[in-house]
């Protein structure tokens, strides 16, 4: 009776386990509308190469205004990344860049999914690395 006992619970915990990764887990395309695509100046703030997934956070100035706001650009893992030659040292805090992506469905978010982070040299990453000969 007590393995019996023993043998549904570990079914269960294992059946929970795997309902909340698959949960846990998203679509970018949930997250991101692929049909809007934005392009967005400013400076670095900061990296993160943290599971699953990276992200640079970047400080956009307003050419009207002059207001100052923060986006974050969703990009591939960090093992990806890294593994395609990317460093994290290239993206100092106030590298200037110009990026491209997928704006966020939620249209007053200031976030997108990475397309392409260009270097004011031309130097163009995309959304696991540097990107070799990429249209500019």
């Amino acid at each position: 009776m007590k393995e019996r006992i023993c043998a549904v619970l570990m079914t269960g915990a294992f059946v929970l386990g795997a309902a909340i990764a698959g949960w846990a887990h998203h679509s970018f395309a949930a997250a991101y509308d692929t049909t809007k695509s934005i392009t967005v100046q400013g400076t670095i703030v900061q990296v993160r190469l943290t599971n699953p997934h990276s992200w640079f956070f970047v400080d956009v100035k307003d050419t009207n205004t002059g207001q100052v706001s923060r986006w974050s650009f969703e990009a591939g893992t960090p093992s990806g990344m890294i593994r395609n030659g990317f460093k994290a040292t290239e993206f100092k805090t106030g590298t200037p860049v110009t990026i491209k992506a997928f704006h966020a469905r939620d249209a007053a978010q200031n976030a997108g999914m990475v397309q392409q982070i260009i270097m004011t040299d031309g130097k163009t990453y995309g959304m696991f690395g540097p990107q070799e000969n990429a249209t500019r």
